[in-house]
C-alpha cells in the first residue's frame, strides 16, 4: 500500500498529497529544496451574494412555449438574456501558498520518495555527502496541524531554512515569538477570506533562530516544523485559532503526535482491505514504472488494489467531520484562478466523488455533503421563488461553500439545469439505506421535501400530457434536428426524468416510514405516473432526449441519460432486461466514438459495466482509466486533474465485486477473469450490512457477512440464492448485530 518513486518531483503532477479534511499539501520531496503547496478548504474568492436573473420569471413562459414549438434556437436567444445571471462567475477555490525548506544537501545517492498509505505519511530518504537524511510529512486530523520531521544517522546535522511564499495578497509576514512565524493575508476581490497561516520549528540540539521571516535551524540532532492555517470562515478570530493551534501541539513529543495521526486515520483507512492475487511482483517497481508497464499491456492486478486504496485515502484526506466537502480537485488545487474554478460541479462531479463513501466503509466521511446540502437550502429557495416561482429549494449545475444556487457560467450546454439539488438529495437517501439511521434521514426529511416541492410546481404538461422540466438540457450534451442544425436547450431531456422519479420516490418512502405528509405523498404519487418514461430509440439505445435525436458528438463524456442504470437502480439486467440491453447498446455507440476520453467519464462507465454484469467490459475500462486518464502520482485527468475519476474508479471497483441496489446483495457481480483470486474485507451493502469475500480461480470460496442493524437479507451467488442451511457458523456480536459465515 505505497506509492514510492525514485526521483523528486519535478511537477506538481508527481507532488505527493496529504490531507486531514481541512489543511491539503502536495509534497515535492526535494533533496536541496523541500516544496508543500498548501491548500486551506474555506480560502475561496468571494462570498454569498444576489446574482439571479431579474427577468426569468417574466420570459418563463415564452421560452417553454418556444421549445414546445420547436424554435429551438429562438428559445435558446431569450434564455441567454433572460435566465442568464448578470455576474455569471462567483467563488473560486484559491490555494494558501508554498511552504518552502532549503537544504546544503550535495552528492545525493539513494533517492527514495514514498507515500504510505496504510499511515498517510510522506517519508523522503536519501543520502548527502555520506550522511543518512529522513524527512516524514503528514497532516493530523487531531492535532490540526501539518507536521515535517527531519532526522539523519549523524548528530549535529540537521541544517535548513524555511519560509512560506505565496504568489499575491500576503498582507504581513511577521515574527511571534523567539521561533514562530505567522503569514497573513485574503482571497482576490471584493469579498475576500482573511486568512492566518502560521509555523513554527522545534529542535533537539543545535538551535532555532529567525533572520528577516525565515526560520533557520542550525546544527540539529533533529527537527519538527509545525504548520497549521486558519480563515475568517471559520472563525473570527483566525489569527489567535491559529496560536492556541500550535501552542497544544508544540510540547508534545512528536511521537505521540505522529501516533495520534496514525490511530485517528486508521480507524478509517483499516475498515476496508483488498487485495488481488498473481501481481506478478510488481510491488517492488516504482509506481510510475508501474503505471507506464500498464499503460504498455502489462498485467499488474494489485496495482489496481493500489487504485482502490488511494481512492479511499484522498477521501479521508479531503472530506472529514466539520470540513467543506471535497470539490473538484479535493483539497490540492496549484492555481489562483483553477480550472471551472475548482468548485462543486452538481451535474455529476461533486456526486461522484461521495459514490465511493457508502459502500467502500467510509459512511462518516460523507457528513460534509450534508453540511454543503443544507447550506444550499436559504439560497436555493430564493432561487426558486425569484427565477421560476415555485416553492422548495432548487440548484444549478454548480455552487461552492458559500450555498450558491443561481446559474454558473455563460454556457447554454451547462447554465440551464435544476436538477443539481435533487440529485445531491439522493445521497441522504444512499447514506440512510446503508446505515439504517432513522434519526439522521428524520434530520433531513424537510431537505427531501423541498426538493421534490420545487419539481411539484416546476413541471408543466407537455402535448403529450407528460408532466416535464423546461427549460432544460442534457447535460452538457448537444442534438442534431433533423434540418440539420443543432440545439442543447429542450424539455424533458432523459436524466431530469429520471432524477425526478428517483427523488419523488424517495419521498413517498420517507413520508411512509414517519407517517408524515399523506396528502402530499399521494400527490407525489400521481405525478409519478404522468412522468415521461424511459424510452428506447431507433439504434436500440437510452433516448436521451424526449424526441429520438442524434448527438453532435456521439463520443461526448457525459452520458446523463444513463443515471437510470447507475447512481440509481431503475435499469437492471435482471429486473429490466430490454432497458439494460439498450444501457448496453448506448454504452458501446459512445465508446464507439471516442467516449470516455475524460477520467471522470471513464470512471462512469466502469459503474455502468459493473452494474450490467459485464467483467470483462469493466476490466477494460478500468485498465483504460489508469492507462489514458491517471498521472504519475495516481491523481485523475480530466485534463487537467480531478479528483472526481479517482473516487469513482474505486467506486467502480467495488461494486465490480458487491451489489445491493436491487434488495438483495451480489455477490462479484462483475468480476473480470484476470481477477481470478484475491480477497477484500469491509465492504458494504444496503440494509446494514458489511462483507468480507474470499476467492480463488474466479469462484468464491468464504463469505462473511455482518449485519449491523439486525436485519435480514437475500443473497445472490451466480444468480442463485444462497440459502440458509448452507451457513457455516452464526456468531452473535451483540443481541442486534449478527455475523453468518459460509464456506464452499
Amino acid at each position: 500500500m505505497e506509492l514510492f518513486y525514485l526521483n523528486e518531483a519535478k511537477t506538481w503532477n508527481e507532488a505527493l498529497p496529504i490531507g486531514n479534511g481541512f489543511l491539503g499539501g502536495m509534497v515535492f520531496g526535494g533533496a536541496k529544496k523541500e516544496k508543500i503547496s498548501l491548500n486551506e478548504d474555506s480560502l475561496w474568492c468571494g462570498g454569498r451574494e444576489n446574482r439571479h436573473n431579474p427577468d426569468t420569471l417574466k420570459y418563463l413562459p415564452q421560452i417553454r412555449q418556444l421549445l414546445f414549438d420547436g424554435k429551438i434556437n429562438e428559445a435558446q436567444k431569450l434564455t441567454e438574456l433572460a435566465v442568464f445571471c448578470p455576474n455569471p462567475n462567483p467563488a473560486h477555490y484559491e490555494p494558501l501558498g508554498d511552504l518552502e525548506l532549503f537544504f546544503n544537501h550535495n552528492n545525493i545517492k539513494n533517492y527514495k520518495r514514498i507515500l504510505d498509505i496504510k499511515t498517510a505519511i510522506v517519508t523522503i530518504s536519501y543520502e548527502a555527502d555520506g550522511i543518512i537524511f529522513k524527512r516524514e510529512i503528514f497532516t493530523s486530523f487531531p492535532d490540526n496541524i501539518l507536521v515535517v520531521y527531519m532526522t539523519s544517522n549523524k548528530s549535529n546535522s540537521i541544517n535548513y531554512k524555511v519560509n512560506f511564499n505565496r504568489d499575491r495578497n500576503i498582507d504581513s509576514l511577521k515574527l511571534f515569538g523567539k521561533n514562530r512565524i505567522a503569514a497573513c493575508g485574503r482571497s482576490e476581490g471584493e469579498k475576500g477570506v482573511s486568512f492566518s497561516s502560521m509555523y513554527q520549528l522545534t529542535s533537539s540540539g543545535g538551535k532555532v533562530n529567525t533572520i528577516g521571516c525565515t526560520l533557520i535551524c542550525e546544527d540539529a540532532d533533529y527537527a519538527v516544523l509545525y504548520f497549521c492555517a486558519r480563515t475568517d470562515v471559520r472563525n473570527v478570530d483566525y489569527k489567535n485559532w491559529c496560536e492556541k493551534t500550535l501552542d497544544n501541539v508544540i510540547n508534545k513529543d512528536y511521537q505521540t503526535v505522529k501516533n495520534d495521526h496514525i490511530k485517528d486515520y486508521q480507524n478509517f483507512f483499516n475498515k476496508t482491505l483488498l487485495n488481488f492475487t498473481d501481481d506478478n511482483g510488481k510491488k517492488s517497481i516504482p509506481t510510475n514504472e508501474r503505471l507506464e508497464l500498464l499503460q504498455k499491456g502489462n498485467k499488474d492486478n494489485n496495482l489496481f488494489a493500489l487504485y482502490f486504496q488511494f481512492g479511499r485515502y484522498l477521501l479521508i484526506s479531503s472530506s472529514r467531520t466539520g470540513s467543506f466537502a471535497a470539490n473538484l480537485q479535493g483539497v490540492w488545487n496549484k492555481d489562483m484562478l483553477p480550472a471551472w474554478g475548482s468548485k462543486y460541479t452538481i451535474n455529476i462531479n461533486t456526486q461522484m466523488n461521495y459514490w465511493l463513501a457508502e459502500n467502500c466503509n467510509l459512511s462518516e466521511l460523507h457528513e460534509p455533503l450534508f453540511d454543503l446540502i443544507e447550506n444550499m437550502r436559504e439560497s436555493g429557495r430564493i432561487t426558486a421563488q425569484k427565477m421560476y416561482g415555485c416553492r422548495g429549494f432548487t440548484a444549478h449545475h454548480n455552487t461552492d461553500i458559500f450555498g450558491d444556487t443561481a446559474p454558473v457560467d455563460s454556457c447554454i450546454t451547462s447554465t440551464v439545469w435544476h436538477a443539481g439539488a435533487a440529485w445531491l438529495c439522493l445521497h441522504i437517501w444512499e447514506h440512510y439505506l446503508y446505515t439504517c439511521d432513522e434519526n439522521f434521514l428524520r434530520k433531513y426529511y424537510e431537505t427531501i421535501k423541498e426538493a421534490c416541492l420545487f419539481f411539484i410546481d416546476f413541471l408543466i404538461e407537455d402535448d403529450k400530457k407528460r408532466l416535464v422540466t423546461s427549460p432544460s438540457i442534457s447535460p452538457e450534451n448537444t442534438y442534431t434536428l433533423p434540418n440539420g442544425e443543432s440545439g442543447v436547450l429542450c424539455y424533458a431531456p432523459s436524466m431530469d426524468s429520471q432524477i425526478i422519479r428517483s427523488l419523488f420516490s424517495v419521498f413517498i418512502n420517507c413520508a411512509s416510514l414517519f407517517s408524515q405528509d399523506k396528502e402530499l405523498s399521494e400527490k407525489i404519487k400521481s405525478l409519478l405516473e404522468k412522468l415521461p418514461k424511459i424510452e428506447i430509440g431507433k439504434h436500440g439505445q437510452i433516448m436521451e432526449w424526449a424526441e429520438d435525436y442524434d448527438e453532435v458528438e456521439p463520443g461526448h463524456r457525459h452520458i446523463s441519460h444513463l443515471f437510470a442504470l447507475y447512481p440509481s437502480n431503475q435499469i437492471s439486467v435482471t429486473k429490466t432486461p430490454e432497458l439494460a440491453k439498450a444501457a448496453r447498446i448506448t454504452l458501446e455507440r459512445r465508446l464507439a466514438s471516442g467516449g470516455g476520453h475524460t477520467g471522470w467519464s471513464r470512471a462512469w462507465i466502469i459503474n455502468f459495466w459493473a452494474r450490467l454484469r459485464d467483467g470483462k467490459k469493466t476490466y477494460e475500462n478500468l485498465t483504460a482509466l489508469l492507462a489514458n486518464s491517471t498521472l504519475p502520482n495516481l491523481f485523475d485527468n480530466h485534463p487537467p486533474f480531478q479528483i472526481d475519476g479517482n473516487f469513482g474508479g474505486a467506486a467502480g471497483i467495488a461494486e465490480m465485486l458487491l451489489q445491493s441496489h436491487n434488495d438483495e446483495i451480489t455477490i462479484l457481480p462483475a468480476l473480470p477473469i484476470e481477477f481470478s483470486g484475491g480477497y477484500v474485507t469491509g465492504l458494504c451493502a444496503r440494509g446494514g450490512f458489511e462483507i468480507d469475500i474470499y476467492w480463488a480461480e474466479n469462484k468464491i470460496k468464504k463469505l462473511v457477512i455482518r449485519s449491523k442493524a439486525g436485519n435480514d437479507c437475500k443473497i445472490k451467488i451466480d444468480e442463485k440464492l444462497l440459502q440458509s442451511n448452507d451457513i457455516k457458523e452464526i456468531n452473535l456480536k451483540t443481541e442486534k448485530e449478527k455475523e453468518y459465515v459460509w464456506e464452499f
